[in-house]
């Protein structure tokens, strides 16, 4: 795992970097399918939502169980910008690719242990204490993992087609999704309530184990960004140590970017939890909707949105980021209300139909948003500062997003709340992206030109 300087074909007569397609595809699948387990870990806990409440907490009111089983969810985001401003400088300090094979660890480690503890039921209080610590270090690991997988794309992609590479780690993101919403749906189905209630719920969380050990291989293999090797090597040539950057240095220096981020973040996170966390569930306790037809719609809308993802990715290539990213928060405003109309009107038909409409929205948001965050930050302090700025957002406006809707369609009544809620993100969002500056095809701030070809090399004007 030590450093090494990615083998790429550095122009002679610019500044530009060419790319060797080989560690391009390499680092994009490393990525991704990391993201890929890490978003296994978590949908699985989003599914199993109401089952992981009647285990962990006491029986009574089933809304409380489900209030306190989104309220351990949520309590995973509170700690995210904890370890953001650990692993976000660390990976700005060591490098982007020993952070990350920490962060997979760290996250395989605190699933399997979900699975390894015993109901409240056996142990009593003691079962929702393990059950919260064990989110908390996955929380914590995570605060790492994702600012650290869109770096390590944006630093290895040629400027051109950073948006469609980027778009891959979110296809990752929606495969874990699958995976653990298949798995699930597939346990309801042939497991009886009572099976999946004492030990088939378990089932999903061993996993956790060997997926980790695969992760952590794929991380240790891959080469540092060509972006990061380049400040080691000005750094050799220099023949000092890579200056650390405070904290306050990657918060105070960069606000203004840092608050673009968040606002970016706010509508990319909401809208995504709404949609493949919290709808499942409010399809089964709101509208009574069977379990596995509900899981199975949603499962229908993620194979949709992955179809569509790296089309839309290569689209925000040809057309910039801010304008898919501004049709997002356009149609989420507009579309919100009526596609909850259609969901609640209950048929098979409308239900798929009103969460297809709202997942490919949410598509202009995975496909754009990961090639769109890193490009706010310079090289030195892209991990860090990214880190801090996305963990707080999600933080305190994605991850908690189940849980406020739930509290507040319980204190109003009004079961329109999620849509209200995605409006007010779009709200916020498509002031961020009003002040954004378009990174399509250009280099990422602090690093230089990434070409595909020795002769676009030549053609970028020398430095």
């Amino acid at each position: 795992m030590r450093n090494k300087v990615p083998r790429q074909s550095r122009g002679t007569a610019t500044t530009a970097t060419v790319t060797d397609p080989a560690l391009v595809k390499r680092a994009v699948k490393a990525a991704a399918l990391g993201n890929a387990m890490e978003w296994f870990d978590f949908g699985v806990y989003s599914y199993l939502a109401v089952t992981l409440g009647k285990v962990f907490f006491p029986s009574g009111n089933p809304t409380a169980q489900l209030l306190s089983t989104f309220g351990a969810f949520a309590a995973a985001f509170l700690v995210r910008p904890l370890g953001g401003m650990v692993f976000g400088p660390l990976g700005d300090r060591i490098g982007r690719q020993k952070v990350l094979a920490v962060t997979m660890i760290m996250m395989a480690a605190g699933t399997l242990a979900i699975g390894l503890i015993p109901s409240y039921a056996a142990i009593g209080v003691g079962a929702p204490i393990l059950l919260l610590a064990a989110r908390l270090v996955q929380g914590f690991s995570t605060g790492g993992e994702y600012a650290g997988a869109t770096t390590f794309i944006a630093e290895y992609a040629p400027d051109r087609k950073r948006g469609f590479l980027g778009s891959w780690l979110e296809f990752g993101t929606l495969a874990g999704y699958i995976a653990g919403a298949g798995l699930v749906t597939l346990m309801t189905a042939l497991l009886s309530s009572e099976d999946l209630l004492s030990w088939g719920w378990r089932i999903p969380f061993l996993i956790a184990g060997p997926m980790g050990v695969i992760g952590l291989y794929m991380r240790t293999k891959l080469e540092e960004t060509p972006a990061f090797a380049a400040e080691l090597e000005k750094a050799a040539r220099e023949e000092r140590e890579r200056p650390k950057v405070p904290l306050r240095e990657m918060i105070t220096g960069q606000w203004k970017s840092l608050l673009l981020c968040m606002g970016l973040v706010l509508i990319f996170n909401v809208t995504d939890y709404m949609l493949l966390s919290y709808m499942p569930s409010y399809l089964t306790s709101e509208l009574h909707y069977d379990e596995t037809h509900g899981l199975l719609v949603v499962l229908g809308v993620m194979v949709l949105m992955m179809i569509v993802q790296p089309f839309a990715g290569a689209l925000s290539d040809r057309v910039g980021r801010r304008p898919v990213i501004a049709a997002g928060c356009a149609g989420f405003f507009f579309l919100s209300v009526p596609a909850l109309l259609l969901i609640r009107q209950g048929s098979l038909f409308a239900i798929a139909l009103g969460m297809g409409a709202l997942g490919l929205l949410l598509v202009c948001f995975t496909a754009a948003m990961p090639s769109a965050l890193p490009a706010l930050f310079p090289t030195r302090v892209r991990y860090g500062s990214l880190s801090i700025g996305f963990n707080v957002s999600v933080s305190l406006f994605g991850g908690t997003t189940p849980l406020v809707v739930t509290a507040l369609i319980g204190a109003t009544g009004n079961v329109m709340m999620p849509a209200y809620y995605m409006m007010a993100a779009a709200i916020i969002g498509g002031v961020a992206v009003w002040f954004m500056a378009e990174s399509a095809g250009r280099p990422l701030p602090g690093s230089a030109p990434a070409v595909e070809t020795q002769a676009e090399a030549r053609a970028v004007p020398a430095a």
